[in-house]
């Protein structure tokens, strides 16, 4: 069998593996009935070979990755629908500059899940560049196991490196994921498996639930909000962040400019029409009051891996691959200036931690 061939063979007896995953039984999902399908071994870690001159590194906690400080987020324009002309080009571009991890997720981009399939555009032809990173919503095994199938398929790899537990917000999320049938057992099984190299949890809602996850497992990463104005509401620099760095997880920093609230170059929409989104029970009538620089330097002065920001343009991105390369820490007096000065704006920017969650 040529190499092509016994490629295609392999994926395909992963392929179905996972589609059997959901629908038998447990019993049926003993090491002993999986040994013919399951692979022998992950491939060895993504590597960018720009990305050492691009950017200062560090460790992804103990996983053995180093990953440049500024990585590629996928929301913003890698979401939005049929946007392949722009999207594609973003991450392809990201890669060249230096970028060596990307985040994506289940439900980014609806049902269709726009965002996946445009990482998946490019993964396609450039997958050992990237630490690919994607996540599961779902809160059962089954369900998480039809998400990384479909996952799978759509960034067009046999593996992901890291797969998350999507927006643990509250402790009726980490009861469900914990219990008999739930999302767990599928990503435990995955690693097993090893379909995912690592596992990670996410959340931006309150402290608590994510902090009784990493005491009931350890996972390898934890995606958090964190930006200038979390010191002011349910902050998660307080008790979470350490216990992260007591954990020596990998720590990917997200929400760094609130969805661009917190930026003063930020133009407010219309209040009516901030209204009618979901995020709109917590309205910005002005702009913020930092700079992406700022907002950049405040994050990665704190002790994160990395942080991840999506970009509508190619100009965004090489702005905030260029903050990056320049970054020097800021002392303790800068950081609290800076803190100070978001706070007027720091409900808006940090209205992830007061809608609903229920």
């Amino acid at each position: 069998m040529r190499e092509g061939q016994a490629g295609a063979a392999k994926n395909q007896g992963r392929r179905d593996f996972l589609k059997a995953g959901g629908a038998v039984t447990a019993a049926l999902l003993a090491p002993t009935a999986l040994t013919a399908d399951a692979p022998k071994a992950l491939p060895g870690l993504p590597f960018n070979p720009k990305t050492p001159a691009a950017m200062p590194t560090r460790n992804l906690g103990k996983t053995g990755y180093k990953v440049g400080i500024f990585s590629l987020g996928g929301q913003a324009a890698i979401e939005r629908p049929n946007n392949f002309d722009v999207a594609v080009p973003i991450i392809e571009r990201a890669l060249d500059l230096g970028v060596n991890y990307i985040d994506t997720s289940s439900i980014y981009g609806g049902p269709d899940r726009w965002s996946e399939q445009y990482v998946g555009k490019v993964m396609a032809h450039r997958r050992n560049e990237a630490f690919l990173a994607t996540k599961t919503k779902e809160r059962t095994r089954d369900g998480s196991m039809r998400m990384i199938e479909k996952s799978l398929e759509l960034l067009k790899t046999d593996h992901v490196d890291l797969w998350q537990l999507h927006d643990i917000g509250i402790q009726g999320n980490v009861d469900e994921v914990f219990a008999k049938g739930g999302a767990m057992e599928a990503l435990i099984e995955m690693k097993e498996q090893k379909v995912v190299r690592h596992l990670g949890i996410t959340g931006h809602f309150r402290p608590d639930a994510l902090m009784a996850c990493i005491q009931r497992y350890p996972f390898d990463t934890i995606l958090m909000a964190i930006n200038a104005a979390d010191p002011h509401h349910f902050s998660f620099n307080t008790d979470l962040l350490p216990l992260a760095v007591e954990r020596q997880m990998g720590i990917i920093g997200m929400k760094i400019p609130g969805r661009g609230r917190l930026l003063s170059s930020w133009n407010p929409p219309p209040l009516e029409q901030q209204k009618k989104g979901w995020e709109g029970m917590v309205l910005a009538p002005t702009p913020g009051t930092l700079t992406m620089r700022e907002a950049i330097f405040y994050a990665l002065s704190r002790p994160v891996s990395t942080i991840i920001i999506g970009c509508d343009t190619i100009a965004q991105l090489e702005e905030n691959v260029q903050h990056a390369r320049e970054f020097t820490p800021l002392n303790d007096k800068q950081v609290a200036e800076i803190v100070a000065r978001a706070e007027p704006v720091s409900r808006p920017s940090l209205f992830f931690r007061f809608y609903d969650h229920t």
